[in-house]
């Protein structure tokens, strides 16, 4: 019986992307000399207690979160700067030189990004909750329907803001990166020869992608949010922060589920809301960026066999 095929994530960076292999990360970013350079970071083993905590259902979701923002961050840092490089203007260069990182560089990035997480969370969970308030405190007393429009008022923030930053080139390439991504870990976990051909008759969605993870956030939030009621809109907001990790533990096993029934008929409808965001965060990538996304995670692969046979020795 034939081993069902490794799990692999991934993420979009600035024209490239990053794939997270069992022993490490690899990034592979397209030069404007139409070079492939690629970051290569090993997985550091976790400490006891997170390993421990990644084993807690409604629990490792958070800290998997977390984890993921931090090393996200430190890779889309790398390719920031190569594009800003690139960019440039042959004046305005330093001299070429190795990037190095240390401890307290990689540790900065890792509180950035887990900061920017957050920061984006609360303004996402918070200012419709206060906005629902201001506008519906008084037109009726069912609790559930001011979490439905709480949650109606989300989802248009999140469209309206995903759309508006879609318009700019940057992100619009950011978003074909990431639809690269997704291609080239369904072709892998269809089985298929890692082909640029083969790739690109993949679909650009994906039941294990974080876009959907955002839209589960809003529908479990409505309903957990249920249970609770305020007597003022401070209270409101503080229940929100409150049980902002539950809501991500919750949507997080609620994600894994979704993925795990995906092949079944009638049940793989429960994972639609998010392939339907992914619609906005992913865009059909050119035969190039697939190449990038390919290379990256060939890479990957490759690093990772190599480590696994050193430690076979």
């Amino acid at each position: 019986m034939s081993q069902p095929p490794a799990i692999y994530g991934g993420q979009a960076v600035i024209e490239g992307v990053m794939f997270a292999g069992q022993h490490v990360h690899v990034t592979a970013v397209r030069r404007k000399n139409q070079e492939i350079t690629f970051y290569e970071v090993p997985k550091k083993p976790s400490s006891p207690l997170v390993q421990t905590l990644r084993k807690i259902p409604f629990v490792r979701g958070v800290v998997g979160i977390i984890d993921s923002a931090a090393k996200g961050s430190q890779h889309l840092n790398y390719s920031a700067e190569a594009y800003a490089e690139d960019e440039a203007g042959p004046e305005e260069k330093d001299p070429p030189k190795k990037e190095t990182w240390n401890l307290g560089m990689i540790v900065g990035v890792a509180v950035v990004g887990v900061l920017s997480f957050l920061f984006g969370k609360f303004v996402l969970t918070l200012v419709p909750a206060a906005i629902e308030e201001m506008l519906f405190k008084n037109a009726f007393e069912s609790l559930v329907l001011h979490n439905l429009l709480e949650g109606v008022i989300k989802i248009i923030f999140l469209l309206a803001y995903l759309w508006l930053i879609s318009q700019t080139p940057i992100i619009k390439r950011l978003f074909q990166y990431h639809g690269a991504e997704h291609k080239v870990i369904s072709a892998f976990e269809a089985g298929k020869e890692l082909t640029i051909e083969n790739v690109q008759k993949m679909s650009r969605l994906h039941y294990r992608c974080g876009s959907s993870f955002i839209i589960f956030t809003v529908i479990v939030g409505v309903i957990i949010y249920s249970f609770f009621s305020w007597d003022s809109i401070w209270e409101r907001l503080l229940l929100r922060i409150l049980l902002l990790p539950v809501v991500l533990g919750v949507s997080y096993e609620v994600l894994r589920a979704t993925n795990a029934l995906r092949n079944i008929p009638v049940l793989r409808w429960l994972g639609y809301p998010g392939l339907w965001l992914q619609l906005l965060t992913t865009k059909e990538p050119s035969d190039d960026q697939v190449a990038v996304s390919i290379a990256s995670f060939n890479r990957m692969r490759e690093l990772d066999q190599q480590y696994k046979l050193a430690q076979a020795r």
